[in-house]
């Protein structure tokens, strides 16, 4: 995709909203490279992964995904003796552990979600390692007394010593006849090694080894030889220690070196998952909707909401709506001819439409009304705002001319080309002329465009063009204001003099202005002022035809579902009944209305009902509670 029109549609800014749904830093580094496609193929997939992902969160919730985190960097360094550090274990295992969770969560959601079922297979069996990990690692990094029988032995050593220390220290700063010589009551540490703060005058009076001395020279710290042999006997197991710890993370090291292809793999496949599931929150919470795909470039957005300012207005917390948009493109034409005053709706109208098609071909549901169609371009192409460089010295009109130019060397029948004021930044007589040239060239292409513009010439060029036409963003004259609202097949009004009267101009100054309009101006808002009532009320039939349509196809489509999901709890039932069949004592279960699992003494088939033991106390469980294990319940976690 054209990288200019990206950052001029703000799709960044896209991204950045998606990313707030992600819920661990996988999906969000995943989403940070997102880039729409243009393969029809591909669009289709991920189209339909998300709505898959959408089925998933209403059936069981989001993917437990609490505790991954991108490790691959980490994985990807990992040799056996130059390893990790206790922290970056820490993080690999709760990444692992993820793994089983997720997996158990996609194991268990319908068969017929099969790209979350592929994701599933990706995802490889990395319990036995996650729980190895735990076994050793704390959250803090620090390597667990239990690791392994040798550093229990050699730790439990470490404080035994230690508290003989202790001992040997308290006793000596009780003694009077030494207390007498201490510059403070107390001892202290020189590095490792618990050392008392003797007085200089004193030094023969307390045996053992001089650490240092403090800056005046009055004070000596000593360690007392009773302790000597302590002290060493502590670092010396210290020295163990650390050597004990280094094999067990070396052992670690080259158990996840021997997994490493594998756990890439799977932390690829759980970016995948969570930024699918970004996609789906967002598509819940934002009331989207999945686009139809058309293969002959047809265009049809129902009301169309800006992705952006839904964002705004919902921050803002004032409760204001954005006022939604329909547009078709390539029915019974290829060009929309936008006009009317400068208040920002038309820009918003192109912007609006560049989004959805931005956002359905990077896989997202858009915000719009059922019914909404999109093709796939090829590319999407954007003039818009003030695109002047200081650098080239180039002027409004030079450069906006200079990025039309390129997009006309660029675009193809099957992209999408949206202009904004075509024509503006000079006299509007030549304006206009350069700008009937360039439409002229986009439909020469057959190109789907868009373009916005204030200059007459441009409004009834529409009505001269059988594949283009016009369309108004309404304008309220009481407020001023554009209402957003778009209506196809009439041309906008400046609303110059309206605005001028609003303002408080003379009607003298009015009646003059008025004189200054042409005859054919006048003549040509007549005609349209008169096909206007009758236009809207085709667009309105069109609307309703094409929305019975939709609702008589979607009602077919939710009949065949419902038909598909009586099957499937058929076939699930059958497979059930089989399953209670076959249970024997000693088999494990799970209880639905417990969430526990249980272990079968007897089965009771006569009463519906059979024994199960749960912890220490056994149960009369109803038949129709039990559930084989691998339970969502774990999965969720």
């Amino acid at each position: 995709m054209d990288p200019h029109s990206l950052d001029k549609l703000e799709f960044e800014a896209v991204k950045s909203v998606l990313a707030r749904h992600a819920r661990c830093e996988l999906g969000r580094k995943l989403i940070g490279h997102l880039q729409p496609a243009n393969r029809e193929k591909l669009v289709h997939l991920w189209l339909e992964e998300t709505d898959q992902m959408v089925q998933a969160l209403a059936l069981s919730g989001p993917p437990p995904l609490g505790g991954a985190s991108d490790v691959a960097g980490l994985v990807q360094r990992i040799q056996p003796g130059s390893g990790l550090s206790g922290e970056e274990f820490y993080l690999v295992g709760q990444t692992l552990r993820a793994t089983h969770y997720v997996q158990a969560y996609l194991a268990n959601l319908p068969a017929e979600l099969v790209h979350l079922h592929q994701l599933g297979e990706r995802i490889g069996d990395f319990q036995a390692l996650a729980w190895r990990i735990d076994e050793v690692v704390e959250a803090s990094g620090r390597v667990k007394d239990t690791a392994s029988e040798k550093l229990l032995k050699i730790r439990t050593a470490i404080e035994d010593h230690r508290r003989r220390v202790r001992k040997v220290f308290d006793r000596l700063v009780r003694t009077p006849s030494v207390v007498k010589v201490l510059q403070y009551p107390n001892w202290t540490f020189q590095g490792d090694r618990m050392v008392l703060p003797v007085s200089a005058n004193y030094r023969q009076q307390i045996p053992g080894i001089v650490h240092r001395s403090s800056d005046s020279g009055a004070t000596l710290f000593i360690e007392p030889s009773e302790a000597v042999e302590l002290n060493n006997a502590i670092i010396q197991f210290g020295q163990e220690e650390q050597q004990e710890v280094s094999r067990i993370f070396w052992e670690l090291s080259r158990l996840i070196h021997l997994n490493r292809d594998e756990i890439l793999v799977a932390i690829r496949a759980l970016a995948r998952l969570d930024m699918l599931t970004a996609k789906a929150a967002y598509a819940v919470k934002r009331r989207c909707v999945r686009p139809e795909i058309s293969r002959d470039g047809l265009v049809r957005l129902w009301q169309a909401r800006h992705p952006l300012l839904v964002e705004l207005f919902d921050q803002e917390g004032k409760g204001r709506e954005v006022v939604p948009i329909d547009v078709r493109l390539g029915d019974d034409f290829d060009m929309l001819v936008i006009t009317g005053p400068n208040t920002g709706g038309k820009t918003v109208a192109l912007k609006t439409v560049g989004l959805m098609v931005l956002m359905a071909q990077a896989g997202m549901f858009i915000p719009a009304g059922p019914g909404s169609v999109l093709p796939v371009f090829d590319n999407v192409f954007i003039d818009v705002g003030d695109e002047q460089s200081l650098q080239q010295s180039l002027s409004t009109f030079s450069s906006h001319l200079t990025r039309i130019l390129h997009i006309l060397r660029c675009a193809t029948p099957s992209s999408l080309v949206l202009i904004d004021e075509l024509g503006a930044g000079t006299d509007p007589d030549e304006g206009a002329a350069i700008g009937q040239a360039i439409l002229d060239e986009l439909l020469g292409r057959k190109t789907r465009a868009m373009v916005s513009t204030h200059l007459s010439p441009l409004k009834s060029y529409a009505y001269r063009r059988p594949r283009a036409d016009n369309a108004a963003v309404e304008f309220d004259p009481q407020t001023l204001r554009a209402t957003y609202r778009l209506h196809i097949g009439e041309p906008g009004n400046s609303n110059a003099l309206i605005i001028a009267e609003h303002l408080g101009a003379s009607k003298r100054l009015l009646e003059r202005a008025r004189g200054y309009v042409s005859q054919r101006v006048k003549a040509f808002q007549q005609a349209i002022d008169a096909a206007v009532g009758s236009r809207r009320e085709a667009e309105q039939a069109r609307r309703l035809a094409q929305a019975a349509e939709h609702q008589a196809r979607q009602r077919e489509q939710e009949l065949q579902s419902r038909i598909e999901q009586v099957d499937r709890e058929r076939e699930a039932y059958r497979r059930w009944l089989e399953w209670v069949n076959s249970l024997k004592a000693g088999q494990r279960v799970f209880i639905r209305n417990m969430r526990r699992e249980g272990t079968v003494v007897r089965m009771e088939l006569h009463k519906q009902q059979a024994l199960v033991n749960v912890g220490r106390l056994a149960a009369e469980v109803p038949i129709k509670e039990l559930a084989e294990p691998a339970s969502v319940e774990e999965a969720k976690g």
